[in-house]
């Protein structure tokens, strides 16, 4: 058996073994003198089983609902990370979208520039000049801004993560937790 089924079947079990401890006490009561002869010989045992049964089953009950409240904020804890996740993740996206578009902006504005200049060029020389430093340039930028991006989106990826890792490091000791004890 896995040690994460181990530790899912741990508040099963304990429920279990509450409902084993309500059984031998019920016997004990029982053989102890509430039947005698094979007719029921008094009430003193029979209310007591019947006081013990009550206790038992109200620990049982504790339990499962105490193992039914931490699944439930666990979950809801898990959906809180998702969603602050996903903001992140948006934040993120719009950022980069807001870079891209200035760097298309800034290229559209050089290559128009270029264009005009070119159109002023009176030798084949200039030509060739204006277009190699247009090149260079375009390139230049471009490596500068895809650096840029590539960092900006490594931070998108790592803050957005963050929370949904906190999520998983906190099931794993949870998880851990009760095979450690």
């Amino acid at each position: 058996m896995k040690k994460s089924t181990k530790a899912a079947a741990k508040p099963v079990a304990d429920v279990f073994a509450a409902g084993t401890q309500n059984l031998d006490a019920l016997m004990k009561a029982f053989t102890g003198g509430a039947f005698s002869g094979g007719a029921f010989s008094g009430g003193k045992s029979y209310e007591q089983a019947v006081e013990i049964t009550k206790e038992q089953v109200a620990k049982a009950n504790a339990a499962f609902l105490k193992g039914y409240e931490d699944a439930q904020g666990f979950g809801k804890g898990n959906v809180d990370a998702f969603v602050q996740a996903s903001t992140l993740f948006a934040k993120g996206a719009e950022q980069i979208s807001k870079q891209v578009m200035a760097l298309t902006q800034n290229s559209m504005q050089s290559s128009a520039a270029t264009a005009k200049a070119l159109l002023g060029c009176k030798t084949l020389r200039d030509v060739i000049d204006l277009q190699a430093d247009y090149t260079r340039s375009s390139f230049d930028t471009l490596v500068a801004e895809g650096t840029k991006l590539s960092e900006l989106s490594l931070k998108v990826a790592n803050e957005s993560a963050a929370p949904i890792q906190a999520r998983v490091t906190i099931a794993v000791e949870k998880l851990t937790k009760p095979l450690a004890a």
